[in-house]
């Protein structure tokens, strides 16, 4: 197998349960239901749905306290079902919420900007002016710096609580930040962008390792795509400078339904994970929960972070091309479809297909009318192959190299 020369950002390992996250294991995929979460029946279905699917971490959305007082409810008959799939609260407003479902769940995600109240900086005038008279400007950044240690140390009062929970239960934190929703506070200070996005999450992450909790996973979400991986590439600069090293978890949010949520999911998050950047992802779009699992798995498929199928390499054909391609490549996805973590390469001709294919495992070359070279990798083993029966040849080849499984 090639191995893969881009490098991960390196993040320390926390426990979700009994599935780990970071560090050198792989990026697991997530998603959240949209059910209502009083409807204890619809709700376990549906998160079925989606582990069937093959979504790694259920999230369930948790706004008010009837929904958390049913979440135990949803983890007994999913537990009984005989998936143990880790569970994950989304909550929002109320702190109380938080520190209750994260007994019962194994990961609490909550969101800085509706998290606390009062997020209006007590100091008038918060940013620190550029010009003007030095003394004036002295005791303007005093102000500043008392107000934000005060600012701190209640939304560390605040948050001991919950961390404390989750201390005593193994529980998780996520936390999460919105681009549409940061505090009046960070607004004032950065504007509503990437800077303050990561300032917000920064904040809640140095509260967390004062109180010695480190189980923690960060997030910056927005809707615009630049503006998320902007965001996220600050963070991790930032994380680096402060030495710290929390998973990240990815997406694009309120992406969209059909062509247009999985092309913005696969620019945000797929221009993250090429850069090494990500440890769990979400796919949002408008549609089932369980449809945005396979389209997280093809981004990780194609950014090469994750193989989980076959993947194929082909050309679009030219004038060269002395064989029906297309005949051939939906005669070997046919065939060799169910060898998950192997890369065929099918080219048109020998002119640029060798160099083309160069990470495949197998290749299918054009060699001239109705001819076709086999490579093992970049070594040629079978010449001028009648197209006819070329297909079998390179099956056996791939028995040969002992890579073939039944299905």
């Amino acid at each position: 197998m090639i191995e893969n020369p881009f490098q991960r950002f390196p993040t320390r390992v926390i426990q979700i349960g009994d599935l780990p996250m970071g560090g050198s294991y792989p990026i697991r995929v997530q998603s959240m239901t949209n059910t209502n979460t009083q409807d204890t029946k619809g709700t376990v279905s549906q998160a079925i749905r989606m582990i069937e699917a093959g979504c790694e971490y259920v999230r369930i959305s948790t706004p008010g306290m009837k929904d958390v007082g049913n979440l135990k409810e949803i983890k007994k008959r999913i537990r009984a079902a005989g998936f143990s799939t880790p569970l994950i609260a989304d909550v929002h407003f109320n702190p109380k919420i938080a520190e209750i479902a994260a007994i019962i769940v194994e990961k609490v995600r909550i969101n800085p900007g509706n998290y606390v109240s009062g997020s209006r900086s007590q100091v008038s005038g918060s940013r620190i002016p550029a010009s003007g008279v030095s003394v004036i400007a002295s005791e303007a950044k005093q102000q500043h710096l008392a107000s934000d240690r005060q600012y701190f140390d209640q939304l560390s009062s605040r948050l001991a609580p919950l961390l404390r929970v989750c201390k005593e239960n193994g529980t998780a934190i996520r936390i999460g930040v919105n681009h549409g929703s940061l505090s009046e506070r960070i607004k004032e200070r950065y504007g509503n962008t990437p800077a303050g996005m990561v300032e917000s999450a920064m904040e809640f992450a140095r509260i967390c390792e004062e109180h010695g909790f480190r189980n923690l996973v960060l997030s910056l979400k927005a809707s615009n795509t630049r503006v998320m991986i902007q965001s996220n590439r600050l963070l991790v600069a930032r994380m680096k400078a402060e030495k710290m090293d929390y998973p990240l978890h990815l997406g694009v949010t309120e992406a969209g339904a059909g062509e247009d949520g999985r092309l913005k999911s696969a620019v945000g998050i797929g221009s993250l994970l090429a850069d090494g950047i990500g440890d769990t992802i979400r796919v949002s779009i408008t549609e089932d929960p369980e449809h945005e699992i396979p389209v997280a798995y093809g981004i990780l498929q194609a950014t090469g972070v994750r193989i989980t199928k076959t993947e194929y390499i082909s050309c679009p054909t030219c004038a060269r091309t002395l064989f029906d391609i297309q005949e051939s490549i939906q005669k070997i996805k046919e065939r060799t479809g169910h060898l998950t973590g192997l890369k065929i390469a099918v080219m048109g001709c020998i002119v640029n297909g060798p160099g083309e294919m160069a990470d495949a495992h197998y290749g299918y070359v054009g060699a001239g009318r109705g001819k076709v070279n086999l490579y093992k990798g970049q070594t040629l083993v079978r010449k001028n192959v009648d197209e006819s029966v070329a297909v079998e040849e390179l099956i056996g080849l791939i028995k040969e190299g002992g890579d073939w499984r039944e299905e």
